[in-house]
């Protein structure tokens, strides 16, 4: 249930992003914009589509990249977690969505690094 009230959070904060919907996949959940895929919500943390410019704002600030397992092995996806005090601003944090908008806008779909 902490998730559920967390992710509640979220989309509330993200309430100026159009078309914001959350949708259950693999034990978390996938926020698009319309159809656009741009953050995960898992186990109460916020990631956000990242590229080889943005992540550096994310890890800057310690912040790192969404992984799972898969087959015993690691796996890496370009997404970052976002950092608790934008979390907690909602105009930030919509700025921030909106720049992973245009990178899952921009990116094709590729499939997950190795680690």
């Amino acid at each position: 249930m902490a998730d559920d009230s967390f992710n509640a959070f979220v989309l509330d904060q993200l309430h100026a992003v159009p078309d914001l919907r959350a949708k259950a996949m693999f034990g978390a959940h996938g926020l698009y914009s319309g159809e656009k895929f741009f953050g995960l919500l898992d186990e109460g943390r916020l990631f956000f589509k990242t590229d080889a410019a943005s992540q550096a704002d994310y890890t800057a600030r310690g912040m790192g990249p969404f992984t799972y397992e898969m087959n015993d092995k690691a796996m890496t996806m370009a997404y970052h977690e976002v950092p608790p005090d934008v979390l907690e601003q909602p105009h930030e944090l919509t700025a921030w969505a909106q720049r992973a908008l245009k990178i899952a806008a921009a990116k094709p779909k590729r499939r997950p690094k190795q680690k």
